[in-house]
């Protein structure tokens, strides 16, 4: 549904040296950018600022044309059918851009809907469904300068899928929510791919991605470092778990370090690489003392401790 192949963007940039001169760098926007998308599909993409996130979704969108690399979008191209491309696509970039702030929500969008052939009927009945869909409510019927970055940013959402397209790019989409709104608008993303749709995401809350994406491509200086389902990617970098044992006792005499946890008793706490190998150890220590045995836990590392360690060894 999705595809990008080595895609290369360069920009110049103008930097000042001293107070009257200034020269011009090159940066390697993306520098071999390629990967695929499936239908039904959340496919997350990741990264610092910088990293080339927003650059490859404006190529995809056809908003920039790529140096080098060709993108397929529904199997049009970027390149040679931008126009076909737009038709297939659904986007939200920037909240707080794109909409005539004179105009109400509502309105906005059956505007939008009648920029892509829709009855001016048919407009506002997908219109009324979409500000349901997102939860704007009420404030669907205000006009937008009166509008918060949240309500913007729902109101974005709503705009991606007037069209009811098949491929769907979310940049950011739940900045400037409520715990409660994000919520919603994570849900509505799974409902939209389990419903077949396309959906390429970029956010810096990786406690977001890991929860909604199939898989996960992390981005670096333009390139893409590693990728594969967030399970995957965690196992390739070998991130290690964190196995919390809690002893009933108020003073054991084992080998192991402990401290006094939450309510009131020992946790040994470890680090493994091997997390089944050395709780059966632990276990088998402590009921061989003649030890009763508490909560446990094994955490596991989280997608933003191997975001770290990738950005961090770059």
């Amino acid at each position: 549904m999705l595809q990008v192949n080595e895609i290369y963007k360069e920009y110049k940039t103008r930097e000042r040296k001293g107070l009257f001169n200034s020269s011009y760098r090159t940066v390697k926007a993306l520098d071999g950018v390629s990967f695929e998308v499936e239908k039904g599909e959340i496919f997350s993409l990741v990264g610092p600022n910088g990293a080339g996130k927003t650059t490859t979704i404006k190529i995809i969108a056809t908003l920039l044309i790529p140096d080098k690399g060709e993108a397929y979008v529904n199997g049009y191209s970027v390149i040679k059918e931008p126009k076909k491309v737009r038709e297939n696509l659904g986007i939200v970039l920037y909240a707080n851009k794109g909409f005539y702030s004179r105009l109400t929500g509502i309105e906005n969008l059956v505007y939008y809907g009648r920029l892509y052939g829709m009855s001016k009927q048919e407009a506002l009945r997908r219109a009324k469904e979409l500000v349901d869909s997102v939860s704007l409510g009420k404030d669907a019927y205000r006009t937008v300068d009166e509008y918060s970055l949240g309500m913007m940013a729902k109101l974005s959402i709503a705009k991606c899928l007037i069209n009811d397209a098949p491929i769907l790019l979310f940049d950011e989409p739940t900045i400037g929510l409520d715990p409660i709104s994000a919520r919603k608008i994570r849900n509505l993303i799974k409902e939209l791919a389990e419903k077949g749709k396309t959906v390429l995401l970029t956010s810096h809350n990786m406690w977001e991605v890991e929860n909604l994406s199939n898989r996960v491509a992390i981005i670096n200086k333009g390139k893409i470092v590693i990728s594969g389902s967030p399970w995957e990617v965690k196992n390739k970098l070998k991130l290690k778990h964190m196995i919390e044992v809690e002893v009933l006792n108020d003073n054991p005499k084992l080998d192991l370090d402990f401290k006094i946890g939450e309510r009131g008793f020992p946790v040994i706490k470890v680090i493994s690489e091997k997390p089944t190998e050395d709780l059966l150890r632990i276990v088998d220590e402590i009921r061989t003392k003649g030890y009763e045995i508490g909560n446990i836990k094994i955490i596991e590392p989280s997608l933003e401790e191997a975001f770290a360690k990738v950005v961090e060894e770059k």
